[in-house]
Order: C-alpha cells, then sequence, then structure tokens
C-alpha cells in the first residue's frame, strides 16, 4: 500500500513538472560543426522560471530507445568525456553552456541539451558534425525571448557599407520577404512593433521587435544591400517562448479626442540612473517627445508628463489634450543594456472626456481666483487631484490644507466638482493646471487648462532691480520731477502692496526713474547750445584726437583752466623721470635764474589738453545742473 502512495506521488510530481515544461520551450542550436580535433560550444536556452532554475541540466545522445547521458549539471560524466567536456548554467540569464574539445569522427551524431530527471523532460535536439575543411559553415546567432516582450538584433558589416540600404528579412522555404529595412518599407503585420536603428559605428544597425508573436519564431537574414544580389548578410533564428504566469501587456490604448491616455513602461530599478524616454513610432525612426532629463518636445507642452518610480521600476507616461494627429504607435524605451523595451497603439475613438474645466483662464495679479473641474460618479471614490504642469513632473497639490504657496484645494462631493482656489494671483502663477484622478501609485485620466496673468509688465520684483541699476549712474543735484506721469503712476500703484517699512524707499527710487525722460530732453537742449556756441568760435578751434573719436574742441575755452581746480603736473620735479649719469633731452628741469622770473608756458599735448576739455566739461555741466536745480526749488 504505501509503494502504491509513492508512485502515485512520484506521478503526481512528474505530471506537474511536465504540465510546466509543457508550457515551455527549450531552444538551441539545430545544428553545431567543429573542426577535427577542435573544440565546440552548444547554448540552450529555457525559461528562468524556479522550477527550470533548480533543476537538472544535461546532454545526451540519442540512439533507437533511449537518450544515453554523457554529461549532466549534478557532476555525472562518461568516462570518454573525462578532461574535454564541462556542462556550465547560468540561471540569471536563462542558458546554460556543454563545451566538448578534442572532437573526433566518433562524436558525429544526434544529441539533446534538456532539462529534468530523465529523458522525457525539456529538451531540444542538435546535430553535431565533425568536419577536417578548415573553413566553417556559417551558424546562425540565436534570439530567445517571452512572448508579448522584446528582443534586440545587432548587425554589423563595417564601415564599406556605411551607405549601403540596411534590412531584415525573414526567411521561407523559396524567399526571404523583407520585414523592414532603410527605405521605410514595413512588413504589415510588423507596424508599430518594429524599429531599424542605424548606430554609432558606421555599416552597423539594430533591429528591435516588441509585443513579441509565437509566429515571429523563425529565422531572418539582416543584410546591407539587396537579398540574392549584392552586399552580405547574416542569419538570425529567433524564437518566442510562451509563459503563462507573465501578465498580457495591452497593445493598444483608446481615449477620447481632448481627453487623456496613460502608459505604464517598466525599467530595471537597480539601473536608475539610465535614460528613460519615450517616442513616436515612424517607418524611419522614431521622434523622441519626452526624456527623463527634462526634454519635452515644444510641440507638447503642457500636454506631456513623465511619472518615475524607482521603487516599482516603473515610469508612467501621461498624454492629455489629444488631437487626431496623436493617432499612432509610441515606444517605452531606456539606453541600459538589457532593458525592456515596449510599444503601444494610440486610437482615438467616439467620445467625450470624463474630467471636464475651461481650456484657458484669463486672470489679474493680485485678485483671488478659482477654477474647477467636474468628473462623473465613476471616479467618485477615486483621488482626485490638481497639479502645476512642469516639463520635469505634474506633482499634485495638497489636498484641503493650504500649503506654502497659498493654493487650496477643495472637493465638492455633491456636485461632484474639484477646485483649485487662489488668495492672490502672482506673475508666477501662469502656466498649464491639471486636474487628474489616481488609484494608489496608478494615474488616470486627465485634463488641462492655462492660466494667464494679465499686468504682470512692472512688479515690484522688476522695479526693485531697475532701480537698482538706475541708481548707479544717478546725476546729483537734479531733482525729481514729472511725478504724475503714467510710468510713476504704475510704479506707485505696485509699492501700496509692499510692507510700509520700505513704501518711502521704494517710491523715492520709481520716481527717480521718472525724471530720466525729461532731463534727458533738457540735456540734449544743453548740449545743442554748447554745439551751437562751439561752432561760432570754430576758426579759433584745434582738431584734437582722443582714442577714436575726433572732434572740434575750441582751446580759447581754456585758458583759465586753473580757476576751475584743473592741476598741470606734467612738470612738477617729482613727477619727472631721467636716465643716471647722463642728461636726457627728454628731462624736465626748473627754469635758469638768469630768466626774468617767468617760467617757460610748457607744451602740452594733445592727450592732456583732451583731458583738460573733458573736465571743464564735466564742471560746466554740474554748475548748469546746480542753476536749474535751484530754479526748480524756488519754482516750488
Amino acid at each position: 500500500m504505501a509503494l502504491l502512495f509513492f508512485v502515485l506521488v512520484l506521478t503526481f510530481i512528474q505530471a506537474e513538472f511536465e504540465s510546466v515544461s509543457a508550457s515551455n520551450v527549450l531552444f538551441g542550436p539545430n545544428q553545431v560543426t567543429g573542426l577535427m580535433d577542435g573544440s565546440v560550444s552548444i547554448k540552450c536556452f529555457y525559461p528562468p522560471t524556479s522550477v527550470n532554475i533548480h533543476s537538472r541540466k544535461y546532454w545526451c545522445k540519442e540512439s533507437t530507445r533511449r537518450c544515453y547521458t554523457f554529461i549532466s549539471s549534478n557532476g555525472f560524466m562518461v568516462k570518454d568525456y573525462k578532461d574535454r567536456a564541462s556542462i556550465t548554467d547560468f540561471p540569471e540569464n536563462g542558458m546554460f553552456i556543454i563545451e566538448i574539445s578534442d572532437l573526433k569522427l566518433k562524436d558525429v551524431g544526434l544529441y539533446r541539451c534538456g532539462i529534468g530527471l530523465n529523458d522525457y523532460g525539456l529538451s531540444f535536439k542538435i546535430k553535431l558534425e565533425v568536419t577536417q575543411d578548415q573553413v566553417l559553415p556559417e551558424e546562425a546567432q540565436l534570439y530567445y525571448a517571452e512572448h508579448q516582450k522584446t528582443v534586440s538584433m545587432t548587425c554589423d558589416f563595417g564601415i564599406q557599407y556605411a551607405s549601403y540600404r540596411k534590412y531584415l528579412c525573414k526567411m521561407t522555404k523559396t524567399n526571404c520577404y523583407t520585414v523592414i529595412d532603410t527605405y521605410g518599407n514595413v512588413e504589415p503585420s510588423y507596424l508599430g512593433r518594429i524599429l531599424l536603428t542605424n548606430l554609432g559605428t558606421p555599416g552597423s544597425f539594430s533591429v528591435i521587435i516588441s509585443q513579441l508573436k509565437k509566429e515571429d519564431s523563425g529565422l531572418y537574414l539582416c543584410g546591407v544591400g539587396n537579398y540574392g544580389a549584392d552586399g552580405e548578410s547574416k542569419k538570425l533564428d529567433l524564437h518566442v517562448y510562451e509563459d503563462g504566469l507573465a501578465p498580457e501587456q495591452q497593445p493598444v490604448l483608446n481615449g477620447v479626442q481632448g481627453g487623456s491616455v496613460t502608459v505604464e513602461c517598466h525599467y530595471k530599478p537597480k539601473e536608475n540612473d539610465t535614460l528613460k524616454y519615450w517616442c513616436k513610432w515612424k517607418q524611419r525612426g522614431c521622434t523622441e517627445l519626452i526624456n527623463s532629463n527634462g526634454f519635452v518636445m515644444d510641440s507638447y507642452e503642457g500636454r506631456l508628463v513623465m511619472h518615475d518610480d524607482p521603487e516599482n521600476g516603473t515610469f508612467t507616461i501621461i498624454l492629455n489634450q489629444l488631437e487626431k494627429d496623436d493617432i499612432g504607435y509610441y515606444w517605452c524605451m531606456t539606453n541600459g543594456k538589457g532593458e525592456r523595451k515596449s510599444s503601444v497603439e494610440v486610437k482615438i475613438v467616439e467620445g467625450q472626456p470624463s474630467l471636464l474645466t475651461k481650456k484657458q483662464v484669463r486672470a489679474v495679479a493680485g485678485s483671488s481666483l478659482t477654477i474647477s473641474c467636474s468628473y462623473p460618479c465613476k471616479y467618485f471614490r477615486k483621488q482626485k487631484y490638481w497639479c502645476k504642469w512642469k516639463n520635469t513632473e505634474c506633482k499634485p497639490l495638497i489636498s484641503s490644507e493650504q500649503n506654502q504657496t497659498g493654493l487650496v484645494v477643495n472637493c465638492d462631493k455633491d456636485s461632484r466638482t474639484l477646485s483649485l482656489n487662489f488668495d492672490q494671483v502672482t506673475p508666477m502663477d501662469q502656466g498649464w493646471y491639471w486636474c487628474g484622478v489616481k488609484h494608489g501609485q496608478q494615474y488616470g485620466e486627465t485634463v488641462a487648462l492655462h492660466l494667464q496673468v494679465q499686468g504682470v509688465l512692472l512688479n515690484l520684483e522688476e522695479a526693485s532691480r531697475i532701480n537698482e541699476d538706475l541708481s548707479k549712474i544717478a546725476i546729483p543735484g537734479i531733482n525729481p520731477v514729472n511725478r504724475n506721469s503714467p510710468l510713476d503712476k504704475a510704479n506707485q500703484a505696485a509699492e501700496s502692496e509692499s510692507s510700509a517699512g520700505s513704501h518711502d524707499e521704494n517710491k523715492n527710487s520709481v520716481v527717480l526713474l521718472a525724471t530720466l525722460i525729461p532731463f534727458g530732453i533738457v540735456f540734449l537742449l544743453l548740449i545743442t547750445v554748447f554745439t551751437i556756441k562751439k561752432f561760432r568760435i570754430f576758426g579759433n578751434s584745434d582738431l584734437v584726437s582722443v582714442g577714436s573719436y575726433r572732434t572740434n574742441i575750441s582751446m580759447t575755452e581754456f585758458e583759465n583752466v586753473r580757476q576751475y581746480g584743473a592741476k598741470d603736473n606734467a612738470h612738477l620735479e617729482e613727477f619727472h623721470e631721467t636716465q643716471m649719469g647722463k642728461k636726457d633731452e627728454y628731462s624736465c628741469t626748473s627754469g635758469s635764474p638768469k630768466e626774468d622770473g617767468k617760467s617757460k608756458k610748457p607744451k602740452r599735448g594733445s592727450k592732456e589738453e583732451a583731458e583738460m576739455a573733458y573736465t571743464t566739461f564735466l564742471l560746466q555741466s554740474e554748475n548748469i545742473s546746480s542753476k536749474v536745480s535751484s530754479s526748480d526749488q524756488s519754482a516750488e
């Protein structure tokens, strides 16, 4: 009785194992060829389930009745394989490798690589050939991918083929039909889920196929030029296996015009530093729309956002304000090695958005404002939020509590509206706002509203900055005038919103700005009068060159220049310079006692005359300004 129970248990275990194995298929090369006295390496792929990872791997040779094991991962090895064969398991990659060296003709035959306790487990047939030819036949490169997932295949043909047509075709019994090429041709069954991209090395390219199907399995050729005519090609053997434990992804997202769609993308959380991006597929590439570095295409401003969740290894893409131009295929992409890539199709269907709000709102700076959106009964128990859109995120605002920005989010469940209240609108509040729903960390539908703030031409911060710059060039002695100008009134209105302590200081600074226009007019009149006077005595003027400017200045104006405080230090003894040991014909000396007591008038260069002219002009301008100031005070 105990023996019968034991047999039933073994039968049950075997049945369970076979049921798991039946849903998965081991995969390896159909044929392997090695040189006489050489070596071969055989790769066998298996689905990385917990059962397969911990099960025995083996290599056996078929006969008429059974398959005789030559080597296994349990440590068994036939005597003939000692010191010339090995089996290595790589469970993290779902692969084990059999290596055989010192090949002989007796090694030729039909073998199996398999998983399990006996020959009835998971296995794959492989033909081993041994040849004495020095040239080995080309073997196909193996690719093993899961159903509904993505596979990336790379081909490199050298720089000499950089300008050639690149293509991928699938082999049939008589032909190889084009799947995709660089001319924009795409086979209809692969539309939107295949992408051909040139790599950085000339003559190399990659082909990515997403949303894999069982019928995608088969032998492919990647090549340059034209199949069967010119160029080169390489064999690619793709096998797609099914894993019943993996949920099938939704390949199509339906949205209504003016509504939104949400896409969840996956990546490896350990490689959080990799670049994540979302692109729109086209027959000759994939146009990047947004990435994790903050880039957003200009035409998608305010309607596209990326939410990253490193803990779950996902990033969520939300596209709202849907238009007919948004119909197409989109790809979740990362630049990490072995990262998961996926594609999805977006369609526009008949209907109306569930969330409703105004598309645009205008408000005056300093006023209060309330914006709201309505939601249907199906969202009654879900979390609702308002957020301000940025190119890096749209972080939900605090609900039912006032945050540091003075914004309050309230939800009226009776009228099914969600409102966002502004105590006082500022220019910084201008931008895009989203009303949305979410459940936990999963984002749902959204709707966008654009807020435009008016009356932001001159706010307090801008006025303070302008006044600070103007104070550096303010001219002393000139009193403010024309305080009733429109610009002065605007500044006084802005200053009334500031604190009482800084009111007078800001007012004086802003009023100074208003004086520039009338002062400029007065200054231009003085320059005009000054110029007319100089033209009258132009006959007595000398031509003076100062730097790159040339002008006519009458030297008679500077006969008594010392009365204005200008000093000529050109010939003071403490400033002269001479060489030691001999006289310098250019050195300055004091006058001779034999002279009549009058010092000779030194000759001045054009540079010295220009400096004195400029000094005198400044002094005259100051005197004129003082007179104007006195007249203004007397007028007041």
